[in-house]
């Protein structure tokens, strides 16, 4: 990526030679060129929120920016990115979206997220420490910029307008009003599940922003706790992409002696599964970890692994993050041990898992998913 700062090497996380996406967009680069170009003094605390995979930081080193970021990938890719190009460690603050906030901020640099609902919680979060000198400057591509996202900006944080389109991407420029009544933060959001899905039956669910369908029960995973597998005597089971953790939850509730490991990229939807989990007052054991799915996971020491792949990157669809699930799984089970996986019927996981098990059985389906099951010979 060429920028004001540099020529700079990046790449995604985990680090894939075939993989053609790139580790930046066209926002990325009309944020640094407008920074550059606008003299915008980076002098004081830079807070970079939404950094895909660490590019803005990367460019900004040297000014010793903070980047807060829901992705643990991203946090690795930055890491990976940083270290290519000789950043001293700790010249960049990797910080969470879980984690405290700095507590002043001079220059506030928004990569406007997929989600509405993330992008409104890190606002709120990061108001009280943005003031009237305030640079907030938001990027995207014009078809991630919507007038929800602008208004956002507007009634969290001040008066918001935006800037022409170049090479099909658009800024947002915020100017802070400290008086502006803000309104109170409806993260994290709770819900009861409906009846007639099994032992998560009347279950409370706690949602952090960001996460996938944060105010309701989504129908494939409604389909997917109508068809959990029985059996008990304690296995240890791991909710895959766990989301809010209400299938890794339905299994501890079914069978107090499973061990359940919940893990997941995103450190929101790890905080919402570990608070679904004790707000239900499981008796079972469970762990919870952000990480890169199944890695860290000793081979061999699952007895059950439940999935629901998601079949997006951001804004690119694919079957990469699939793919590296259902391998991990298959390392991580002991001999017999089982992958079920929901998805939709036209993504083909069917044979996916032939590739990889060298057999796949239909266990449920209706016109939109499929629940599929593989065994580890």
């Amino acid at each position: 990526m060429t920028t004001p700062w540099g020529e700079l090497a990046l790449t995604r996380f985990p680090e894939n030679p075939r993989d053609r996406l790139r580790a930046w967009d066209a926002s990325d680069e009309y944020l640094l060129r407008y920074l550059a170009q606008e003299g915008i003094p980076l002098s004081g605390t830079v807070v970079v929120v939404g950094d895909r995979w660490g590019a803005l930081v990367t460019a900004l080193a040297e000014h010793r920016p903070a980047q807060i970021t829901d992705s643990h990938l991203t946090q690795e890719a930055t890491r990976a990115n940083l270290a290519r190009h000789g950043v001293e460690p700790g010249a960049v603050r990797l910080l969470t979206t879980q984690d405290p906030p700095p507590g002043r901020v001079d220059v506030l640099l928004v990569r406007v997220p997929k989600s509405l609902a993330l992008l409104e919680d890190q606002l709120l979060r990061l108001a009280p420490a943005v003031h009237a000198g305030t640079v907030v400057v938001g990027t995207g591509m014009v078809k991630e910029i919507h007038t929800s996202t602008l208004r956002l900006f507007e009634r969290i944080l001040g008066p918001t307008r935006t800037s022409l389109a170049e090479k099909k991407a658009r800024l947002i420029f915020c100017t802070p009003d400290p008086a502006l009544e803000r309104p109170a933060s409806p993260w994290p959001y709770v819900y009861t599940l409906p009846e007639g899905i099994g032992p998560a039956s009347g279950r409370t669910v706690v949602n952090h922003a960001g996460v996938f369908c944060a105010d309701r029960l989504d129908i494939g995973t409604r389909f997917f706790l109508e068809h959990l597998p029985s059996g008990g005597g304690g296995r240890r089971v791991v909710d895959l992409g766990c989301g809010n953790g209400v299938v890794g939850t339905a299994v501890a509730l079914a069978d107090p002696a499973a061990e359940v490991l919940f893990v997941d990229e995103s450190f929101q939807a790890v905080a919402s599964a570990e608070a679904t989990y004790k707000a239900n007052g499981v008796p079972g054991h469970a762990e919870f970890r952000v990480g890169d799915g199944l890695a860290g996971v000793p081979s061999g020491s699952v007895d059950l692994v439940l999935n629901n792949p998601p079949f997006h990157s951001h804004q690119a669809t694919t079957d990469a993050t699939a793919w590296r699930m259902s391998s991990g799984a298959r390392r991580a089970l002991r001999p017999g041990g089982e992958l079920w996986v929901i998805g939709n019927r036209h993504l083909g996981y069917h044979v996916k898992l032939r590739k990889l098990f060298g057999n796949s059985r239909l266990v449920a389906s209706d016109p939109k998913f499929v629940v599929l099951k593989a065994v580890k010979r």
